[in-house]
């Protein structure tokens, strides 16, 4: 996955109107934490962080800090970020410090890169799991899953159990959890036969 750059600044004002004049500023009050050391408060430009999370990799791609201090150089990923409920912009970004030698749990969106059999007779398409949680070093994070679903026919599902990961990425999700079901349409021909009675 691709090293993305994002400039820090230091926040010495916490609260929430502090964090109001960031916004105001096109700045997103942030918070970097990680194994064996005291989270710190800093501020990131919005606009930067947009592109630094923006593609296919999403909130999994590697950020390499850059800024005065201690933090200046450390890789990080975004943990959790806020967005505002009707306006979805950013309000808020916990960065999670990485050793690039340590394991990581991430979840990683499913891509569907075929057509089923099924759909092609005539059935449905059902995306149950929309991501998979793997863990894995930080160089391995893939921006997404590749799923060849071709060989399956109505009724049948592809399971977490089924998939192929390279090597070195673990699957912490539910063996028998289902990721996509190719379901009929024998209600609707039942019912249309019955009415046709």
């Amino acid at each position: 996955m691709e090293q993305r750059i994002l400039t820090i600044e230091a926040r010495d004002s916490l609260g929430k109107n502090a964090c109001r004049r960031l916004r105001e500023k096109a700045k997103i009050p942030a918070v970097v934490y990680g194994k064996g050391m005291e989270s710190v408060a800093i501020a990131v430009d919005r606009r930067e962080l947009e592109l630094a999370i923006e593609g296919e990799g999403g909130i999994n791609h590697l950020i390499t800090l850059k800024g005065t201090g201690p933090l200046d150089g450390n890789v990080v990923i975004v943990a959790d970020l806020a967005r505002h409920c009707l306006k979805n912009r950013m309000l808020h970004v916990d960065l999670h410090k990485i050793n690039l030698q340590e394991n990581v749990r991430v979840k990683v969106p499913v891509s569907i890169t075929t057509i089923a059999k099924g759909i092609k007779d005539g059935g449905i398409q059902d995306l149950v799991m929309h991501e998979i949680e793997i863990e894995c070093l930080p160089g391995q994070i893939p921006e997404h899953i590749d799923l060849d679903v071709s060989g399956l026919e109505i009724g049948e599902s592809l399971h977490v159990s089924d998939l192929q990961l390279p090597s070195g990425l673990k699957v912490l999700d539910d063996p028998s959890a289902t990721i996509v079901n190719i379901l009929g349409k024998t209600i609707e021909v039942e019912e249309e036969a019955v009415e046709a009675e």
